[in-house]
């Protein structure tokens, strides 16, 4: 089974949340987001340690701009291959 990916903004959300419901602890917080109080634990203590949560989305691309070249490659790469049939 995979793990499941959530939106960095999803991220970001659920912590600020937290910070405003913090009379529910971090579990019940978890629980009202539907989300383990293990996940909600790691990205507040990376927003607390580096000001940003990671998140590298579908793909996993180094960069928006690595992505975003890929593209194009597998464009190309799909027409050659349609051309080789």
């Amino acid at each position: 089974m995979m793990a499941k990916q959530y939106a960095k903004q999803f991220k970001l959300d659920a912590v600020h949340y937290y910070s405003e419901h913090k009379d529910l602890e971090l579990k019940g917080c978890a629980k009202n987001l539907g989300i383990s109080y293990q996940t909600l634990s790691r990205w507040k203590k990376e927003l607390n340690e580096s000001g940003d949560i990671h998140h590298r989305g579908s793909g996993n691309y180094r960069s928006d701009l690595a992505k975003e070249n890929a593209r194009p490659k597998r464009e190309l790469r799909n027409t050659q291959d349609a051309l080789d049939i």
